[in-house]
């Protein structure tokens, strides 16, 4: 199996399923793109795109921006859809709503006001932004069919989903004022989850080639980043009850995943999230106004110690000090190049250094 943007796509694929195993095979797995010699760049669309545009020109943008890429060592050809971080929220009800200054950024409401009247959570699949992304995940797949692939989406599940839906001061204050209420919400979205998941996957026909998530990991079956950015707002007490089972659930569902962790509050559940089984790998995120990623290596050297893999992002200079802080078998590296020739220079000393 091959696709038109990836040839030596049977040969990324067993490099991800070391990198699942934390095996090596001849280097670490490296996701490393650059401007595709002997063609014009062609700029892919922003943020958002898809929401509101017209699908077919939007489509043929990103083919052919994709195109124009090379799609590197482990890199998959995908492009990830994306109605904005409370897309979720927007497909269980809550109004979506978009700046008219910034095409760029949306949210939802606070739609909450009483549990009762939201409780038990269904997914009405006549939903509006639902019935949307199905049919825009359609339509790129039928365009990528051969070439790239559709990338699974930034869900933002289960507490993050009530964070936006009630807001997350009034949720702080509900898990203490009635704990009950949000074990059941959380059954709720739980249940929902592989739902979402799967219809998506069907409709961006990812059960054809396998699957990317939104940071770049590949599996052949099934893979995505699962997340709370919320437990940056709470204590290991109400993270162990509320969130670590739907983590595991999400986790167990996809069998190898990727965790998005969102900066140093969040650093108080390292243990715990570590200890989810099929937890494979962090995507350490800095946070803002904090020092840079390569500034985090005892950090990052932990993590390893604790048995999960790494996301690690950086270039062509900086990929040579990760290499030799970090174990190899346990890091998968998202590197960009100036050019292609830099890009194939990156993975032969990759491949000579290990």
């Amino acid at each position: 199996m091959t696709l038109e943007f990836k040839p030596d796509f049977e040969e990324a694929k067993q490099r991800w399923l070391a990198f699942w195993e934390q095996e090596l095979i001849d280097r670490p797995c490296c996701v490393i793109r650059a401007p595709k010699e002997g063609v014009e760049p062609v700029g892919g669309p922003g943020y958002l795109a898809g929401a509101r545009e017209d699908f077919d020109p939007l489509v043929e943008r990103i083919v052919a921006s994709a195109a124009t890429v090379w799609w590197g060592g482990d890199a998959m050809p995908s492009y990830t859809p994306s109605f904005g971080p409370d897309m979720f929220a927007a497909w269980l009800g809550a109004e979506l709503k978009f700046d008219p200054r910034n095409y760029g950024t949306d949210w939802v409401e606070a739609c909450v006001d009483h549990w009762d009247q939201w409780l038990p959570l269904t997914l009405d699949p006549n939903n509006p932004w639902w019935r949307r992304m199905l049919d825009f995940c359609a339509a790129l797949a039928e365009a990528f069919e051969g070439k790239m692939l559709v990338a699974h989406l930034d869900l933002h599940s289960n507490m993050d989903l009530f964070s936006a839906m009630r807001s997350p001061t009034k949720l702080c204050m509900d898990m203490m004022d009635k704990p009950e209420t949000i074990d059941r919400a959380m059954r709720d979205a739980r249940a929902l989850y592989p739902v979402v998941y799967d219809g998506l996957y069907q409709a961006g026909r990812m059960d054809r080639y396998g699957t990317c998530g939104w940071v770049p990991a590949y599996h052949p079956v099934r893979t995505n980043t699962i997340q709370c950015d919320f437990a940056a707002l709470i204590g290991p007490e109400h993270f162990k009850r509320f969130v670590v089972p739907a983590l595991e659930e999400e986790a167990a569902y996809l069998g190898h995943c990727v965790y998005h962790y969102d900066g140093p509050e969040c650093l108080v559940h390292l243990d715990d999230i570590c200890s989810i089984d099929g937890l494979d790998c962090i995507q350490w995120t800095t946070g803002a106004r904090n020092k840079a990623f390569i500034d985090w290596m005892d950090l990052l050297k932990e993590i390893q110690a604790k048995g999960t893999s790494l996301w690690v992002p950086c270039d062509p200079e900086s990929i040579k000090v990760f290499h030799r802080e970090l174990k190899p078998n346990m890091v998968f590296y998202d590197c960009y190049a100036r050019s292609q020739q830099q890009g194939e220079e990156v993975l032969r000393w990759l491949v000579e250094n290990t």
